[in-house]
């Protein structure tokens, strides 16, 4: 799980008719934002401004330390780091502010613990509704909630002052955070808004509120699953992984000029996908796109498909017939696997492509044509050219530019934000109301190498809508070779402890094998005492902390 994977669509659950609504898991309450603006208004009218900032401050900290907490304990986190910046993912979904980072190119000194730009502010927007332009920043409940995530996340007491805010005539709000050392002195003021005895009573009413509903939050599996919203729909291609958005950088520069191209890749990454986009960001958009399979095409019929006929040609040829040359003139022929075309098919496309004329079979006249040829294999042809299987010539007029599809596995980022797209049309298609995957789904979709690319994606997800009983696809919904896939490493920026890696690979072989443990230790090829002391330890040490098979929050660090 990654801070960008939380996504509203999935967070939020409610019943249409009405009842519970919850988000991410623990039940939520939707509130006017003008209430609460006249709530605040409520308290600085009756306690005075002082009292009011401290009560919402301390509240703002409460749910921050709370939400840290929970969020550790109920979410497969890909690192720490992830789990200790979901604080301010969580508040954009909630509606609450837009977090923008800051630029700190051309900024002096050293830079703070945590900084962030906010647009929308509700608490800026609501006290200038009810209260007017403040003489200092208003947005208490914000900060205080941004010092009790960073606090409970870093193990150490983190405070957050916004310095600028659009309740005091600034364009934007401005927050920054530092540890109270870091902060020295001037942190002093703002300590009495942060009083611990206060803090300490306040989350002990929320915890037991909450204990609860934690225990069947833990008793089903995780509501959450791992779309990256950071995803983004380009041209009609939905992509996160930097390798893909080089390749429809690329992709969208060869667009604009004439050049012939060539797109490598396995099969099933999208390959024609990529044409098309080339296609439809050039200057020929409106005109024709023709695509035609080399592979599955034989020699003598993939000439007259290209180059057509004319009447009497050949047995059956009873008209003149256009080739596809023809009728893609003024827009975009799209060759895929060109690496299967014969020796004597090679000669006469590098012909076509040099000299910018067709003959059709049969005739003995040449026609002009003027079209964009982009071509796609599988195959390495440089391999081909060297054991002289595919023509140099031809390689070199056909790769003027080259761009490569990297394997999905190669990119898992984008595998959630795929699967997501083919279950919305899928659903749509198939008429079936389900919302997303389980958080055991879309952890057991990133554990599979999908040796099938896009394309496997997208019948694995046909195969679970078709299947799933519930709201969402879950794991029992999902192929049986996708449901038999085992943890693989990730790309995290830093190497994963042993001990982690190893945890986390034995509870999986235990979930794998049904919890039949005397079968899960003989696939791991290590004894059953063995194992039930390693599970014995698992339990333990998350016992210790509160969670089940997962460190989980403690309580606020003691008053000063």
């Amino acid at each position: 799980m990654r801070a960008m994977d939380l996504d509203l669509r999935e967070l939020l659950t409610f019943e249409p008719k009405g009842g519970v609504i919850r988000f991410g898991g623990q039940r939520a309450l939707l509130l006017d934002a003008v209430a609460l603006g006249i709530l605040r208004k409520e308290l600085i009218d009756t306690l005075g401004l002082t009292a009011a900032r401290g009560i919402l401050t301390r509240f703002g900290y409460a749910h921050g330390w709370r939400t840290a907490e929970s969020l550790r304990s109920e979410f497969p986190w890909e690192s720490e780091r992830e789990w200790q910046i979901a604080g301010g993912r969580l508040h954009m979904l909630q509606g609450l502010v837009v977090i923008e980072e800051p630029d700190r190119s051309a900024s002096a000194g050293p830079a703070p613990f945590a900084e962030a730009i906010w647009h929308e502010s509700y608490e800026a927007e609501q006290h200038l509704l009810h209260l007017g332009q403040a003489d200092a920043p208003v947005c208490w409940t914000l900060a205080g909630f941004a010092s009790g995530y960073l606090s409970f996340a870093n193990g150490r007491e983190i405070y957050c002052v916004e310095d600028r805010c659009r309740g005091a005539g600034a364009p934007a709000c401005h927050l920054v955070g530092r540890s109270r050392e870091e902060w020295g002195p001037a942190i002093e003021p703002y300590l009495k808004f942060y009083d611990k005895a206060s803090v300490d009573t306040a989350l002990e009413g929320v915890s037991a509120a909450l204990r609860s509903a934690e225990r069947r939050l833990r008793a089903r599996q995780q509501e959450l699953s791992r779309l990256a919203p950071g995803a983004e729909e380009r041209s009609g291609l939905v992509v996160r992984s930097e390798a893909m958005h080089r390749v429809l950088d690329l992709a969208l520069r060869v667009a604009k000029v004439e050049s012939t191209a060539l797109i490598t890749g396995e099969s099933g990454v999208g390959k024609e996908r990529i044409a098309r986009l080339i296609h439809e960001e050039s200057p020929r958009a409106g005109r024709p796109f023709v695509a035609v399979n080399c592979g599955a095409v034989t020699e003598t019929l993939l000439e007259s498909e290209l180059f057509g006929h004319a009447r009497g040609a050949f047995t059956g040829a009873d008209r003149d017939r256009g080739g596809l040359f023809e009728a893609a003139n003024g827009g975009t022929l799209f060759l895929d696997e060109i690496g299967e075309i014969s020796p004597g098919m090679q000669v006469k496309l590098l012909r076509a492509l040099q000299e910018r004329e067709i003959r059709r079979v049969g005739e003995t006249r040449s026609r002009a044509v003027d079209v964009r040829v982009v071509a796609a294999t599988n195959r390495n042809l440089a391999d081909e050219v060297a054991a002289g299987r595919f023509r140099q010539d031809l390689f070199y007029r056909l790769r003027v530019i080259e761009l490569r599809v990297p394997p999905l596995r190669e990119r898992p980022e984008d595998v959630l934000p795929l699967a997501r797209v083919f279950l919305a049309e899928t659903a749509r298609r198939m008429k079936r109301k389900l919302t997303g995957f389980t958080p055991r789904a879309a952890d057991q979709l990133l554990r599979h190498d999908w040796p099938g690319n896009v394309r496997e994606v997208q019948n694995a997800i046909e195969h679970a809508v078709a299947l799933s009983a519930g709201s969402r696809v879950d794991v029992e919904d999902l192929p049986e070779e996708l449901r038999a896939a085992m943890p693989r490493a990730r790309p995290t920026g830093r190497t994963r402890p042993l001990e982690d890696v190893e945890r986390e690979y034995i509870l999986a072989a235990v979930e794998g094998a049904g919890g039949n443990r005397t079968r899960a230790a003989a696939e791991l090829g290590i004894g059953l005492a063995t194992l039930k002391r390693k599970l014995k330890h698992y339990g333990a040490a998350s016992s210790a902390s509160g969670a089940k098979l997962s460190p989980a929050g403690s309580q606020p660090p003691a008053s000063r």
